[in-house]
C-alpha cells in the first residue's frame, strides 16, 4: 500500500493568520472573543475555547473588557461601522484576498453596475461580501443557478456586469460560468478572485484522486473549501471519504486499498493530518511509505505481479484531458492516464500525442473484470532516454531540454522523458537570477553525473558550465571584432548613480550618465531600466583594463544641432520662462536649450526687475537675436517683437551700462539646474 499526501494540505495563509492573531492575544492574557467560530474546525475551536477564547453570535454579546477578533471570512461594512461607533476594541483578521473582494464590489457604481458573485450565498464570507456591495447583487453557486439569473440581467441592458468569486469557489465551475457570461454579456468586468492557494489545492487533489483507488479528505464537514475538495475528489475517485478526525477512519477500507490519496481543507491543522497519516501507516505497519518514494517506484512495487516489463505498440484512438485511449491489438481497452504520458507536468495530452500515432508503451496493470489495460508512455521514453544519458555522460556532450519546474535546491530539466536535476549552483551564472525564471525555457546543459542504485536512478546536470563556455566564446569573438564607433544591441543589467552597465554578449560596457541624455538627468533610471534592450556604440576602449565606454545619445538628437538646423538667428519662437535673475530671464526654447532675455530686452520701457513683468512658467514670444555655438549661449528679445512705433529706447544708468558690457551673466542655482549644461547668456 502507498499513501500520497497533497503538499498543499492544511492551513492556508488567511486561516493561519487568524489563528495566530487569537493566540497572540491569549498569550498576553487578553480576553478574546470571535464573531462566530474563528475557523470551520471544531477541534481547533474547542482548543481555543479551553484557552479562554469565546465564540459569540452578535457584537451585542461582546463580554466587557474583551477584544473582538473578526475571523478570516470577514464581515459586512455595517458591522465595522457599529464597532467603530461603539468604541469596541477589535482585531481584523479578514483574509487579504477577501478584503480585495470587498473593495471590488464596493467600487461598483450603484446606478450603472450589477454585481454577480460566484458563491454559496449562505457562507459567512459571502454575507460579508454582499454587505460591502451597494449595487444590485446576485449570487450563483453553479452553471444551473447562473442560467436562472442571466435572463433577468440581460433585460437590464443599460447596466454593466461585474463578476467576482468566493475565494474557495470551484475553479472548474468558475471557468464554465465565465465562458457562458462572455458569450451572452457585452464587456463584462471579470475579477478572478479565487484564492491561488484554493486553485492549487483543488488541482492537486484532482490529480491525486485520479491516480488513487481510495481517497481521504480531512476537514470539518461544515467547511466550504473542504466540501468542494470532497466533491472534486469524488468525481475522480468514487471511493472517497471525508473525515474530521482519526477516529472516523475505516480500517478495513485502508487495509484493502493499494493506492491511497490524502488531502486536507484550509481549516485543518497539521496535527490532525499527522494523526491520520500515522494511523494509516500503523494499519499496515511495515508496508506503507508516505511520500518517501516516487510515484513511479510505488506503482512498480504494487504492480510487480503483473506484466510490468512487457512492452506493446498501440495506436491512439482518442484524447481526453485526463487520459488517452489506445488500441493495443487485444480485447481489452488500453488507456494511458495523463500522468503517464510525459514527465513534463505542464504537458497537455494533445501536445504529446495525436489520434493515429503509433506509440511504444509499457503495460502497468490489467483489469480482466473491467476489460482494461493501464499503460505508460513516459516510462518507455524514460528508459530509452536513460540509456542515451548513460552514453552522453562520458562525452560531456552539450544537450538541450526544457525546464519543467523549480524544486528545492535547483530545477528539473526534461530530456527525452528523463528528469535531470540541475542544482541551484549549476543552474545560473549569476546568483541574483531566480530559478523560477528558468521554468518553461529550453536550456543547454551537460551531464555531470548519471548513477543508479537499485530502482533509484539519478541524473545531475549543469547549465552553468555551458553558459560560461558560451560567454567565454562570445567575449573572445567580441574582442576580435570590436572597435570604436561600432554599434551593438545590448541589455541593461544594472544601474548606478553614475551610469548604466550593458551586456553586449559576454562583455559589459558602461554608459555614463552624461551620455544617456542631451538634457540634465539626476539618475539613469529616468532614461533606461534593467532588462531594457538598447542600441549603443563604443565610445572608448581601455585595452589594459578591458573596460568599455559606451555612447547612447544620437548626434541628430543634439538640441544644438536641432537649433542650428531649424532655428536660425532672427527666428521667432514661443519660449517658457524657467528662471529669473536680477539681470534678466531664462527661457526654454526647445528641450535642452535655454536662452537669456536680458532685462533691457523684456519691455520697451524701463523696469526695475524681470519679476515685475514675468513669472516662471509664463509662455512668451521671443526673437532669437544671437547664438554662440562655441560657448553654447543664446540671446533672446521680447522687445524686438513690439511694433516700431512703440519702440522706446530704454535709458540705462551708468552702472547698468557698465554691467551689460563687463558682466558675464550667470543663472541662479535653480535656473542653472533647469537650463542643463547649455547655460544661455546675453
Amino acid at each position: 500500500m502507498s499513501i500520497e499526501i497533497a503538499e498543499s494540505a492544511g492551513f492556508c495563509f488567511g486561516v493561519n493568520r487568524a489563528i495566530n492573531i487569537v493566540n497572540d492575544l491569549l498569550d498576553k492574557n487578553i480576553k478574546v472573543c470571535t464573531l462566530g467560530p474563528i475557523i470551520h474546525n471544531t477541534e481547533v475551536v474547542n482548543e481555543l475555547s479551553m484557552r479562554g477564547c469565546r465564540a459569540i453570535d452578535s457584537i451585542d454579546d461582546i463580554p466587557e473588557g474583551s477584544t473582538l477578533v473578526i475571523r478570516s471570512h470577514g464581515v459586512e461594512q455595517s458591522v465595522i461601522d457599529k464597532l467603530e461607533a461603539n468604541g469596541v476594541k477589535y482585531k481584523d483578521a479578514t483574509c487579504p484576498f477577501v478584503k480585495k473582494i470587498h473593495k471590488i464590489v464596493a467600487s461598483a457604481d450603484s446606478d450603472k453596475d450589477i454585481v454577480l458573485i460566484a458563491s454559496n450565498k449562505n457562507h459567512p464570507e459571502v454575507k460579508g461580501i454582499t454587505g460591502h456591495c451597494k449595487s444590485e447583487c446576485y449570487t450563483f453557486n453553479n452553471e444551473e443557478e447562473l442560467d436562472k439569473i442571466l435572463p433577468i440581467i440581460l433585460q437590464k441592458n443599460n447596466k454593466s456586469i461585474l463578476i467576482v468569486a468566493q475565494t474557495t469557489f470551484d475553479t472548474k465551475e468558475w471557468k464554465k460560468c465565465i465562458k457562458k457570461i462572455k458569450n451572452l454579456c457585452t464587456n463584462p468586468k471579470i475579477f478572478d478572485t479565487i484564492c491561488n492557494a484554493t486553485s492549487v489545492r483543488q488541482n492537486e487533489a484532482d490529480l491525486i484522486a485520479a491516480r488513487s483507488d481510495y481517497m481521504v479528505v480531512i476537514g470539518d464537514k461544515h467547511s466550504s473549501n473542504t466540501g468542494k475538495l470532497f466533491d472534486i475528489c469524488k468525481k475522480q475517485c468514487p471511493n472517497t471519504v471525508l473525515v474530521e478526525t482519526v477516529c472516523e477512519l475505516e480500517h478495513s477500507a485502508i487495509y484493502n486499498a493499494d493506492k491511497i490519496g490524502v488531502t486536507a481543507g484550509a481549516s485543518t491543522p497539521a496535527r490532525i493530518i499527522k494523526e491520520v497519516l500515522d494511523t494509516m501507516s500503523e494499519i499496515k505497519s511495515g508496508e506503507t511509505n508516505v511520500n518517501e518514494e516516487s510515484f513511479e517506484e510505488m506503482l512498480e512495487e504494487s504492480l510487480k505481479n503483473f506484466n510490468t516489463n512487457e512492452r506493446v505498440t498501440g495506436t491512439v484512438l482518442s484524447i481526453a484531458p485526463n487520459e488517452v485511449q489506445v488500441d493495443v491489438g487485444r480485447k481489452q481497452t488500453g488507456f494511458i492516464p495523463a500522468s503517464e504520458l510525459s514527465n513534463d507536468p505542464d504537458a497537455k495530452p494533445e501536445d504529446v500525442v495525436s489520434v493515429g500515432d503509433q506509440v511504444e508503451l509499457l503495460i502497468m496493470k490489467t483489469n480482466d473484470q473491467e476489460g482494461t489495460i493501464m499503460l505508460s508512455k513516459r516510462r518507455v521514453d524514460a528508459q530509452k532516454g536513460w540509456e542515451e544519458l548513460e552514453a552522453k555522460v562520458e562525452t560531456k556532450e552539450i544537450i538541450s531540454g526544457k525546464v519543467s519546474e523549480a524544486v528545492k535546491g535547483g530545477v528539473i530539466v526534461i530530456y527525452n522523458g528523463v528528469r535531470v536535476f540541475i542544482p541551484a549552483s549549476q543552474a545560473t551564472v549569476s546568483r541574483d537570477q531566480k530559478l523560477e525564471d528558468l521554468v518553461g525555457q529550453e536550456v543547454d546543459f551537460r551531464l555531470i553525473e548519471v548513477s543508479q542504485r537499485g530502482r533509484r536512478k539519478r541524473a545531475i546536470g549543469s547549465i552553468r558550465s555551458v553558459l560560461k563556455e558560451q560567454m567565454a566564446a562570445q567575449r573572445e569573438e567580441f574582442w576580435k571584432s570590436c572597435e570604436i564607433g561600432k554599434r551593438y544591441k545590448g541589455v541593461v543589467k544594472s544601474l548606478t548613480s553614475y551610469g548604466a552597465f550593458v551586456d553586449l554578449g559576454g562583455v559589459s560596457g558602461m554608459i555614463h550618465i552624461s551620455e544617456l541624455s542631451w538634457t540634465h538627468i539626476k539618475h539613469p533610471s529616468e532614461v533606461v531600466n534593467v532588462d531594457d534592450t538598447v542600441d549603443v556604440y563604443i565610445k572608448d576602449i581601455n585595452e589594459e583594463t578591458k573596460k568599455i565606454s559606451l555612447g547612447f545619445k544620437n548626434a541628430e538628437d543634439n538640441p544644438w544641432e536641432i537649433l542650428k538646423n531649424n532655428y536660425p538667428e532672427g527666428s521667432v519662437v514661443k519660449a517658457t520662462i524657467v528662471g529669473l535673475t536680477s539681470f534678466g530671464a531664462f527661457a526654454n526654447i526647445i528641450p535642452g536649450i535655454d536662452g537669456l532675455i536680458h532685462i533691457s530686452q523684456i519691455a520697451n520701457k524701463r523696469i526695475d526687475k524681470p519679476a515685475d513683468v514675468l513669472s516662471i512658467g509664463d509662455t512668451v514670444d521671443v526673437k532669437i537675436t544671437a547664438v554662440d555655438f562655441e560657448k553654447k549661449r543664446v540671446s533672446l528679445s521680447m522687445r524686438a517683437l513690439l511694433p516700431e512705433d512703440e519702440q522706446v529706447p530704454v535709458k540705462k544708468t551708468a552702472e547698468e551700462a557698465v554691467e551689460e558690457v563687463t558682466s558675464e551673466p550667470v543663472a541662479e542655482a535653480d535656473a542653472v539646474e533647469t537650463a542643463t549644461d547649455s547655460e544661455a547668456a546675453e
